[in-house]
């Protein structure tokens, strides 16, 4: 059941008071009050009935269905409660219930002065004793308490010595001992005592003649209450706005004044303006004039309270003699009246009216105690009858209080379904309705399962209703104060409200809710209920007549707090939120005048000035939120204040930092500031910002921080603050140049709501409540976080594990080739190397923070959140200026190798809560609704339910990587001055460079070397070039190859080691090359831990470099060159001059060397001598002066290529292909002759070498650059040999027996070959002699060859050389066709002939292709003939061909169509024809 007061059965209960006794903690006492509560409601079947026959009048067993309903305060109730007492009973405490601790009592002595029953042996025995004399005190200060009780919870009796327990004080184990009915037992118990001292009260009650009405000054003493507490024991426990005469009698003194502090101050006076009525129901005795003001001077004998023209003052006078205020005058007596209070109750002296409204009064007051004995039949059957009696004798309150009660009685039997016929003095006087109603509605009408009596009593209930409030507000001589009214009505509502929640039917339903207060789960919307009966509007109409006047004077401000709430819960029952928010608003307006009046009040109490406050009492008395300016308990301003507040705020759509009201201030951290939290939170804020009137959410907050000022409330005025702030602002995350971010308050009040939030929070912390904190007002604090990129020295570069050396073949050791992908060298993934860090290294970040507000904003600390790997991050402070985005450093250390992820900051802002926020990189405003679909509060909710409609918003997070600790090793020292060296073009120099390792536990034993340098970068640029040729490619590749300008010498790899805190030295070689300016050696170095082949995925390096300045200067430079061939014989000591062997002859020395002329000049100033070497041991040396240029004439050897037009290589493996194709448009012929260009040129280069060395100055020695030869076409010429070798020779002996076209041996070849060369051959005339002619195939395929003879003269010209048919004869042709030259073997063919005449002749020859050879021809055995045709031919073990593949397709395309070639014969065969002597 529910404890709210503003319940309807409220008058059925019975108040008790409950204090803590003895030693007992705030927490202790509220929990145990708890279980008190848990058994407020007691049914009669469960008391036992007293055994005293005098004290049965409110028996429990005449109604065991009945119950009693217990209203447990821990407060005594205020004099303005009091004072209407005995006209609402149930506002006076009946019983005392006094609660102490067990487990105190053999802890602490409660009292220090001695037992008066003697001397206790334990001190939890003399604790008891105290306990009974305090009780027995209690029992002095509230005499008028039927009942007093002391409640001893978790008390643990001893086996062993056993405690006596006084009479009135009862013991209570722990709960885990205690039994489901402990509790209820002792309620029962209570209940019991306070049934039976009932019987008392009400024989008092029955025993006078007459009882006043609220407002009424007394007409005896102590009748209302005035002795309720002893004066005697506790003069301060008086109610203070009750004072009752002693006695009437004329003073024995001169002045005949009656003793002040009896007098009575009554009550204010209700809504209109006339004064209270007499108690009095003679017409002679009502006043006619107003009530004489409270600012004269009070009565000081009998006969001023007896005016002789019939008005009446005010017997009122405060405890210290003070002037009551205007207005307050509780009612006035006629002078009659007075008499008879005097005089006393004689025959004759009362007429009957008066005697039938103490009457009345009395059955009612007797009705009223039965209703909260439980005895409701009995309660229905007085208060019927006293109803009765007030109607007869128009006595209007006391009608309208029993009609109430009676409603009340009904309400209770219908909840225990007790069936009932609604009395005749609570229906209309209008006979039609009464014939009307008492027939009660048709079935068709209602619910046909609803009981006919409480169908009867649904249909009169509105109407009866309005009755009691029309008596209540009847102007009579007597009216009701404003509180019983204003209270009534919203009882009444309450009751209404609960009959519509239950679709306007009086059921099981409805009476639960009614009685215990429990309302449905689902509360109303703003939709209309016209259907259902009592609407709404109506109960809204009535509630509204329980608005408190604006007159201070009427109600104290707690009692119209009281009123306002009450108004507010109904209506929010109801559905009406916007008319809730508007008296709540009005409530808090009320709040902060009551607390600015107990501020100056308190301050002047304890000493200090009214500006202080109640702060500096708060914090010594241990509130520190606000909880003593109220007089609170600890737990109120959380469990009341906020929740109130909260609502307001809710109600109007205050832009609050979370709509769930926090349960406690005391528990910040139990906020989430997830990613999807923050989200969640701005869009339900940015909904709410949607919603309502932003300058009245600013009003109602600026309301709130009053009231939390006033209080003081340090919690309050920060969270209010700092809402205003929130709601004043935009909510977006502002773009450049596109949204708005101004705040719409004015800066002076930003200003002053940041310093108040700077000023509380240092207060608080000041008086140790450091947990108390803002919300930061905008959660797009941290718009970006970057990692700064570390310094290139260290920064980590991941790598594959294939790349290492020896853990994949490709890549055997730790030496590079320039043309394998060196991983390195290369720029890494930028991404990847920006996101990875290094344990125990400091890596420095980049916070973005937005302000949009006007203000500068202190943020105290800034610290960066991630998660993962552990991570440690440095701690700062800064100042954000107004309107704008400011960049700040921060550093953070990973502590551990793993993932970790930065996801946002850390912030503590000065004043506010330190929490997280996440990053928001983009910019980002919510849509502005153009169509409300909407309206009201539930339009707020249903839109916070659904998907938000705007922008998706996403924040944003800086994956990372930590990898274990690495070395650091920079370069200590190098041989070369300042970095830099001098160097002659071809020249190779070595340096070395000394590495230390910084590192003081982490080795580095990885280490590999790279190299860059100023030529590198061309030759790059001309390797991309797509109109770059193949030969040129080919030049640039061997660059890169085999003229790399830096170099380390070989070295073990187990010396590429460097220890923690050590060095190692390494030697690097330099080569002087053209275009050489710069150079980098760059160090590759990790500490992996473990071998190669260990490593799993991947591993990190860092790098460090060393620069080289690097100046090349030209040594031996080659102007021009040329080739020539060799005509006639050198000499023999000229070859070995050149170191040729002696064995070799002259003519195949001359025949096998061409000359090639070098014109080489030297650029350096000073002597160099020259020296060219060929691979056939001979050299030559040269000496050049400075600045000279010397030509060079040295035999090189000529070259065969089988194959000279094959495509040119590739020394790239990238580019190795079965072919390359030149990218530009070129014909055939020209592409031919460049390949064969490119050939003969790099048979040559194979062949020669040249190196040069200085004389004089500093001995410097290098290599000379030949690549810069180039070949014409007369130049390969001379170089060349060709693919058929022809030697011809004549002689005078007839020739060997072997057949003409036999092939010879190998031997014999030789020996043709050198017997051709031959410079001439002598026949004579008339002689026969034979021209032998030996063709030689050198080529890898097959040829078909037609030889071609042709004689000529010597030294005639060419018309007169061909002459020669008269001249030499031979036998048979000189042009045929001779079989199948295989690959690499010769064949003679012989011709007989005779010269006839003398002279010299010249014989030259040609072969000619036949046939190309396809590989198609039959497969011949060896030394077998053939046709000479072409198609046959010898074999010499080569057959068949396949068919031409795509290759050869293709070749053809790019060369050309493959032609029948031809031969000629490199040299005429000379005969000197001569005559025989």
């Amino acid at each position: 059941m529910s404890l709210d007061f503003m319940l309807p059965v409220a008058p059925a209960r019975v108040r008790a008071l409950v204090l803590p006794i003895g030693q007992i903690k705030r927490d202790r006492f509220s929990s145990f009050v708890e279980r008190l509560n848990e058994e407020h409601v007691v049914y009669l079947r469960d008391i036992s009935a007293d055994g005293r026959p005098n004290r049965n009048m409110f028996s429990p067993l005449a109604f065991p269905h009945g119950a009693m309903f217990y209203d447990l305060l821990t407060h005594v109730p205020p004099p303005s409660h009091l004072a209407l007492a005995p006209f609402e009973l149930f506002r006076e405490p009946l019983a005392l219930i006094a609660i102490a601790d067990g487990h105190e009592l053999e802890n602490v002595a409660f009292s220090k002065r001695q037992s008066a029953n003697g001397h206790a042996p334990t001190l939890a025995e003399r604790n008891i004793r105290t306990l009974y004399q305090e009780l027995e005190e209690l029992r002095d200060t509230y005499p008028n308490i039927l009942t007093h009780q002391v409640l001893v919870f978790d008390f643990e009796p001893h086996v062993d010595n056993t405690i006596p327990i006084p009479e009135g004080i009862k013991t209570i184990p722990p709960v885990e001992n205690s039994k489901r009915t402990t509790i209820k037992t002792i309620m029962c118990d209570i209940s019991s005592l306070l049934l039976a001292e009932m019987t008392t009260l009400a024989k008092s009650f029955e025993g006078m003649t007459s009882i006043d009405s609220p407002g009424q000054a007394p007409t005896r003493p102590g009748l209302n209450g005035n002795s309720w507490a002893s004066d005697d024991a506790n003069p301060a426990g008086r109610r203070n706005s009750q004072f009752a005469v002693s006695t009437l009698t004329r003073s024995a003194s001169t002045s005949g004044a009656p003793d002040k502090s009896q007098a009575r101050m009554s009550m204010p006076v209700p809504f209109k303006s006339p004064p209270f009525g007499s108690g009095n129901s003679t017409p002679s005795g009502r006043p006619t004039t107003p009530v004489r003001s409270g600012l004269s001077h009070p009565p000081t004998t009998f006969d001023d309270m007896t005016s002789a023209n019939g008005s009446n003052t005010d017997i009122v006078s405060s405890e210290n003699g003070a002037i009551s205020r205007p207005g307050s005058a509780g009612g006035s007596k006629g002078s009659n009246s007075d008499k008879i209070s005097v005089q006393g109750f004689g025959p004759g002296g009362l007429n009957e009216r008066w005697r039938n409204k103490g009457r009345g009064r009395v059955t009612i007051l007797v009705g009223s105690l039965y209703l909260q004995a439980g005895r409701w039949i009995d309660a229905l059957k007085d208060l019927i009858e006293g109803a009765t009696i007030a109607k007869s004798i128009n006595d209007h309150l006391w009608h309208g209080k029993a009609l109430e009660l009676i409603t009340i009685c009904l309400l209770l039997l219908g909840w225990i379904g007790v069936e009932f016929q609604v009395p005749t003095i609570c229906l209309p006087a209008n006979e039609k309705s009464i014939s009307s109603i008492s027939k009660g509605p048709t079935a068709e009408e209602g619910d046909p399962n609803q009981p006919k009596h409480l169908r009867h009593l649904q249909t009169i209930l509105p109407d009866l209703l309005e009755r009691i409030i029309g008596l209540y507000s009847r102007i009579s001589g007597e009216q009701l104060p404003p509180l019983p009214l204003s209270e009534s009505v919203i009882r009444f509502c309450s009751l209404l409200t609960a009959l519509h929640l239950c679709e306007g039917t009086l059921n099981k339903k409805s009476l639960e809710s009614i009685v215990s207060g429990k309302w449905p789960a689902k509360p109303l919307n703003s939709s209309p209920r016209l259907t259902i009966s009592p609407p709404r509007s109506q109960i809204v109409t009535l509630l509204f007549k329980a608005f408190p006047s604006s007159a201070p004077e009427l109600l104290t401000t707690v009692d119209r707090a009281v009123v306002l709430s009450g108004i507010a819960s109904v209506l929010g029952s109801l559905g009406f939120h916007r008319k809730k928010g508007l008296v709540m608003r009005e409530l808090v307006s009320v709040l902060i005048g009551g607390l600015v009046e107990a501020r100056t009040r308190g301050a002047a109490e304890v000493g200090i000035h009214p500006a202080a406050g109640l702060v500096a009492l708060n914090a010594a008395n241990g509130h520190g939120n606000g909880a003593g300016a109220l007089e609170l308990g600890e737990g109120d301003i959380e469990q009341g204040i906020d929740a109130f507040l909260g609502l307001l705020c809710k109600t109007y759509g205050v832009v609050s930092f979370d709509d769930a009201v926090r349960k406690s201030s005391d528990e910040p951290h139990g906020i989430s500031d997830t990613d999807a939290s923050v989200i969640s939170r701005i869009q339900r804020q940015s909904s709410a910002r949607q919603f309502g009137i932003s300058n009245v959410k600013l009003n109602i907050l600026r309301a709130c921080i009053n009231f939390s000022e006033a209080l003081p409330d340090f919690n309050g005025v920060l969270k209010y603050s700092s809402d205003l702030l929130r709601t004043a602002g935009c909510g977006v995350a502002p773009g450049p140049r596109r949204e708005d971010a101004a705040s719409i308050i004015t800066r002076d009040e930003q200003v002053r709501l940041v310093t108040n939030i700077s000023k509380t929070s240092t207060l608080s912390q000041r008086l140790g409540l450091g947990h108390l904190a803002a919300e930061y007002w905008d959660e797009f604090l941290v718009r970006g976080i970057t990692l700064d990129p570390l310094p290139p020295t260290r920064t980590p570069t991941p790598h594959s594990k294939s790349v290492l050396p020896g853990v994949t073949t490709s890549r055997t050791s730790q030496d590079v080739n320039p043309f394998i992908y060196n991983p390195f060298i290369r720029a890494s993934d930028k991404a990847a190397v920006e996101r990875t860090l290094v344990s125990g290294e400091a890596a420095t970040f980049r916070i973005t923070l937005q302000n949009p507000y006007e203000i500068d904003v202190d943020i105290e600390s800034i610290k960066l959140d991630a998660e993962g790997a552990a991570f440690e991050s440095s701690n700062t402070s800064t100042v954000i200026g107004p309107y704008r985005t400011q960049t700040i450093k921060l550093s953070g250390t990973p502590k551990s190798e793993g993932s970790l992820k930065i996801t946002g900051a850390v912030v503590k802002v000065r004043g506010c809560r330190e929490r997280r926020f996440p990053i928001f990189p983009q910019p980002w405003a919510p849509d502005t609704e153009t169509k409300i679909k909407g309206i009201g509060l539930a339009a707020l909710e249903q839109n916070k339910k659904l998907p938000f409609p705007g922008p998706a918003l996403k924040t944003d997070s800086i994956g990372l990587s930590a990898i274990s600790a690495q070395p650091v090793v920079v370069i200590k020292s190098t041989s070369l001055f300042q970095s830099s060296v001098m160097i002659l073009e071809g020249e190779r120099q070595v340096f070395s460079v000394t590495l230390q390792n910084l590192s003081q536990s982490t080795p580095a034993d990885l280490l590999l070397f790279s190299f860059q340098d100023s030529t590198l970068g061309p030759l790059q640029t001309a390797l991309t070039s797509r109109d770059a040729t193949p030969a040129e490619l080919y030049e640039y590749e061997l660059i890169l190859a085999r003229k790399q300008a830096l170099r380390l010498r070989k070295m073990e790899d187990s010396k590429r080691y460097i220890a923690p805190g050590g060095t190692s030295t390494f030697e690097f070689e330099i080569l002087g090359k053209p275009g050489l300016t710069n150079g980098t050696i760059q160090v590759d170095y990790a500490y992996l831990g473990v071998p190669p082949q260990e490593i799993k995925d991947k591993f990190y390096t860092r790098q460090v470099c060393l620069d080289l300045t690097i100046t090349v200067n030209a040594s031996v430079e080659l102007a021009r060159m040329d080739v020539l061939p060799i005509q006639g014989e050198v000499p023999k000591p000229i070859w070995s001059r050149l170191g040729a062997k002696d064995t070799i002859e002259e003519t195949s020395l001359s025949e096998d060397h061409c000359l090639l002329l070098l014109d080489l000049r030297n650029a350096w100033p000073s002597d160099m001598q020259v020296c060219l070497r060929a691979d056939d041991d001979t050299m030559i040396k040269e000496h050049i002066l400075p600045g000279n240029t010397n030509r060079v004439v040295f035999p090189v050897p000529r070259v065969y290529i089988d194959d000279p037009h094959a495509s040119i290589p590739a020394l790239n493996p990238s580019r190795q292909r079965q072919f390359v194709v030149s990218s530009s448009k070129i014909t055939p012929e020209i592409e031919r002759g460049n390949r064969e260009a490119f050939w003969y040129r790099e048979k040559i280069l194979e062949k020669l070498a040249g190196t040069w060395k200085t004389l004089s100055g500093p001995a410097r020695e290098g290599t000379i650059e030949l690549r810069g030869i180039r070949l014409a076409p007369r130049m390969i010429e001379a170089v060349k040999i060709d693919e058929v070798g022809i030697e011809i020779s004549v002689e005078n002996t007839p020739a060997t027996d072997s057949p003409p076209s036999s092939p010879s041996s190998p031997t014999q070849q030789q020996q043709q070959l050198k017997d051709g060369n031959k410079m001439s051959n002598a026949v004579f005339v008339d002689e026969f002699a034979q021209v032998r002619v030996t063709v030689t195939n050198r080529t890898s395929e097959p040829i078909h060859p037609t030889l071609r003879l042709m004689p000529s003269l010597r030294h005639r010209p060419l018309g007169v050389a061909l002459d020669f048919t008269r001249k030499f004869a031979w036998n048979g042709t000189l042009q045929q066709a001779l079989p199948v030259l295989d690959a690499r073997s010769s064949v003679e063919v012989v011709l007989g002939a005779v010269p006839l005449c003398r002279g010299e002749f010249e014989i030259s020859a040609s072969v000619e292709e036949t046939v190309l050879w396809t590989g198609e021809g039959g497969r011949g055995k060896e030394g077998s003939g053939g046709d000479g045709n072409g198609v046959g031919g010898v074999g010499g073990g080569i057959g068949g061909r396949r068919e031409r593949s795509d290759t050869e397709i293709m070749m053809d395309a790019v060369l050309g169509a493959k032609e029948r070639r031809i031969w000629h014969s490199r040299r005429p065969c000379f005969v000197d024809v001569r005559d025989r002597v």
